[in-house]
């Protein structure tokens, strides 16, 4: 049996992608699984919509993606449902220059935001120190 390649029509249906495939081999996700997931519990929108997961992915699509804290918005410029390396993955999909600003920004606020245990001095916190850091996370 041949190869699959990445030019290859996948299930027959030229110019598509199911979105799964499409997400693990563009390298937001490390397994189709936690692609999966994402897309079941919301967090990736096509054209500003919830999608399934075998729904067909077309060049030009715009996505918006969710993964913990980071956001992206990308455009569709290349299908492939075969994992390659991060250098062909990028060449999937282009992020918009607000996506790149705000993902800057978020970097940024992290940077400068401290984290709580940090002000703590001395090695392992103490019970009474867990409990002030509970009372901080809490807020």
């Amino acid at each position: 049996m041949p190869k699959r390649t990445p030019d290859d029509a996948p299930d027959g249906a030229p110019g598509s992608v199911r979105i799964d495939k499409w997400l693990w081999a563009a390298r937001f996700f490390k397994t189709r699984s936690l692609a999966q997931e994402a897309i079941e519990r919301g967090r990736v929108l096509v054209a500003g919509e919830r999608v399934k997961l075998a729904r067909p992915v077309r060049i030009g699509d715009e996505i918006h993606l969710r993964s913990g804290e980071v956001e992206r918005t990308v455009r569709v410029l290349a299908l492939s449902d075969i994992r390659g390396p991060a250098e062909a993955a990028q060449a999937l999909y282009r992020e918009s220059g607000e996506s790149i600003a705000r993902r800057a920004q978020q970097r940024e606020a992290r940077r400068l935001c401290l984290e709580p245990a940090a002000t703590i001095e001395g090695g392992r916190p103490t019970k009474r120190d867990r409990r002030r850091l509970g009372r901080v996370r809490a807020l």
